[in-house]
């Protein structure tokens, strides 16, 4: 097991004090210190995005708040700003990837499929997405 260096467990964002905490044991925080390897899609101060290892439609990236929240509900609680800059970061992405349509997804606890318990939006598309989803 990789172990984040004490440097590295706190992230810089202004929006929420000079310094935000990191879960050392968390997959999608290592992805953000870049201690585990990940094709990048788009970084900023509050967000990063990557692709999915387990593509479920040709487009699928993973938009993470360098903020450790364990779901979307914490993370709503804890900045509605923070929650709509994942939104926002999800638009850039399907047009940088000229999508016409796409599909955005939080799985919230592990009855809903979530598998990493640090908040992150699915972005789907670059295919027909049937309704209801499985």
């Amino acid at each position: 097991m990789q172990v984040l260096r004490q440097s590295q467990l706190f992230q810089h964002c202004s929006r929420y004090g000079n310094y935000v905490a990191l879960d050392s044991n968390c997959l999608f925080c290592k992805i953000i210190t870049e201690d585990i390897p990940a094709h990048i899609v788009l970084r900023n101060e509050n967000v990063v995005a990557f692709n999915d290892i387990n593509p479920q439609a040709p487009t699928h990236v993973l938009i993470v708040p360098t903020l450790h929240v364990e779901n979307a509900a914490a993370l709503a609680k804890v900045s509605p700003t923070l929650t709509a800059d994942l939104f926002l970061a999800a638009a850039q992405i399907a047009q940088t990837n000229g999508l016409t349509g796409y599909r955005t997804v939080f799985n919230t606890g592990e009855e809903a499929g979530q598998s990493v318990f640090h908040a992150h939006l699915h972005l789907l598309g670059g295919r027909g997405l049937a309704w209801p989803p499985g």
